[in-house]
């Protein structure tokens, strides 16, 4: 090769998304619609703790993300998904297990774990404060599974960390947490708008948001024929509403018949 020749050029990696979610939240049904639509653009998960996604977007971590809310929106842009409903998890020989739902108040006497990453906005956790908080929520699930006290979590987090000897009954007082799809508001790049149509269920030929190489362009409907104005005028003509004449000749006729001979006077 001599001096004059240029190295052949780099190839450039394909796009690529990547997708952040917390615990609790299965991602797995909008991942498949994205392969379905983009099976050229891979998509990669990455699993963040609650506290931990917002940092991951902010960073640039994770083109988008499944959280919990709230999240700082003058930071992100977010669209709610869902709110879960709330639940206490019992061990199965629990008084509490043979109920379908119980208040905050019925924990009154009860310990109950309050884990630091807990994703529920209390304030005041009910029951009776444990000696020390849990590090996770897993720790505190394997302390109810000792029988030490109960937790409060979101159903989705209940079943994340199901075991045999445990159960879950809905805490119908106590707040709940929603699950929102969030990116960086200036990082809205073409891929994060793909994304968006398929959280929110937009068809390949959606006309709303970007229009990716993947879809094709909706067959051009037949326009339909406009009437003809002067047809439509004399079908007007044709059936007046003036003293049921109808129109042009019998228009006459009704003149004429004024000019019979005369009603016979009785």
């Amino acid at each position: 090769m001599t001096g004059s020749e240029a190295p052949p050029p780099t190839p450039q990696a394909a796009p690529a998304f990547r997708l952040a979610y917390v615990p609790g939240v299965t991602p797995a049904k909008w991942v498949r619609v994205w392969q379905e639509r983009f099976p050229d653009v891979p998509l990669s998960l990455h699993a963040a703790t609650a506290a931990e996604a917002s940092d991951l977007l902010r960073e640039g971590g994770a083109d988008a993300g499944f959280v919990r809310l709230p999240v700082d929106r003058t930071f992100f842009s977010a669209i709610p998904l869902y709110t879960e409903t709330t639940v206490v998890v019992v061990p199965k020989d629990h008084v509490i297990a043979a109920v379908e739902e119980v208040t905050t108040e019925d924990l009154a006497d009860e310990v109950v774990f309050h884990p630091l990453d807990d994703v529920l906005d209390w304030e005041r956790p009910p029951g009776e404060p444990a000696f020390e908080r849990p590090a996770t929520t897993a720790d505190a699930v394997e302390l109810v599974a000792a029988n030490v006290g109960l937790l409060v979590v979101p159903q989705s987090l209940a079943r994340l960390h199901h075991r045999k000897d445990l159960t879950y009954r809905t805490l119908v007082d106590a707040p709940q947490s929603s699950v929102a799809l969030a990116w960086p508001e200036e990082a809205t790049t073409d891929l994060v708008e793909d994304f968006i149509g398929v959280v929110r269920g937009r068809t390949v030929n959606s006309t709303r948001g970007r229009t990716t190489s993947q879809s094709t362009s909706a067959p051009e409907q037949p326009k339909r024929k406009r009437p003809d104005s002067s047809g439509s005028a004399r079908r007007q003509s044709g059936t007046g509403r003036r003293g049921g004449s109808t129109g042009g000749k019998g228009a006459k006729g009704t003149k004429s018949t004024g000019r019979g001979k005369p009603r016979r006077r009785s």
